[in-house]
């Protein structure tokens, strides 16, 4: 009896192991819309730049990522209501961050704040026009999401973006080849709290702190109520482990992000 007791929990072992695994390429899949995607990882780009490149220089201070123990933190679909005080965090912290922004409803009703995170050394990129999804786009209408919204962060910073983030991770050759003439680079993330499917700010942080590691990019929402309230306990949890917070640049840096490639 207890031989029979250790296979069957072998077998249910095994069996939860083989359906983690299923699940995992499913949500790979179906994050980037097809089944195989070639991405770069920071520490490559780095590499690829050589030793002697020049440093990346923050806003906050010189940071170099070939040394220092850096994680990016990123939020996707504002401004919002709650990007406000998630700025005033991010400067009490000293912490830069990286914005995916949303044109429509977006960038159109707080213009201000995309000027605010510009202006408090963070990084502002597009999340595209109406979060339409890429991948079931015309040309036409790729082009015309990824356009838009870099007109108005470009008249409103006096900077053009440099980088998108495609809406749930969606894209294929077609979204590449499109970034690359409108000069964007693509960048994914190796951390998702899921916050779009809770309000419960202390589980927002556990899946966020469960997950990060070195290079790692953190995706968040400022639009979702439970995401802001957790950003200071995040922050400070990293900071005990020894992380750097960097925008996305500054994590590629020395090297830089090339449009067309995707990053994550």
């Amino acid at each position: 009896m207890p031989s029979l007791i250790r296979k069957t929990t072998n077998t249910g072992t095994r069996l939860r192991a083989a359906a983690a695994l299923v699940a995992a390429v499913t949500l790979g899949t179906a994050l980037t819309g097809c089944s195989s995607l070639e991405t770069t990882r920071p520490s490559t780009v780095r590499a690829a730049a050589g030793a002697t490149g020049e440093q990346a220089a923050a806003r906050f201070g010189p940071v170099d990522c070939r040394r220092a123990k850096c994680i990016a933190l990123t939020f996707d679909a504002g401004p919002s209501e709650h990007s406000a005080r998630l700025l005033d965090i991010l400067k009490d912290k000293q912490v830069p961050a990286t914005f995916f922004l949303l044109g429509k409803r977006h960038i159109e009703k707080y213009p201000e704040l995309v000027r605010r995170m510009a202006d408090e050394g963070h990084e502002v990129a597009s999340h595209t026009w109406t979060h339409r999804i890429l991948t079931r786009s015309t040309p036409e209408q790729i082009r015309e999401e990824l356009e838009r919204p870099n007109r108005e962060i470009e008249r409103l910073t006096g900077r053009r973006p440099t980088l998108m983030r495609p809406p749930q991770g969606r894209t294929d050759e077609t979204v590449h080849e499109i970034s690359r003439e409108l000069g964007l680079a693509e960048v994914l993330w190796t951390v998702t709290a899921k916050d779009y499917r809770t309000t419960d700010s202390e589980l927002i942080t556990q899946r966020v702190l469960a997950q990060s590691s070195r290079d790692g990019i953190i995706l968040l929402h400022d639009i979702y109520d439970g995401t802001v309230p957790a950003v200071p306990g995040i922050i400070d949890a990293l900071k005990e482990r020894g992380y750097v917070f960097v925008t996305v640049p500054q994590l590629l840096a020395p090297g830089k992000a090339e449009p067309g490639r995707v990053y994550r």
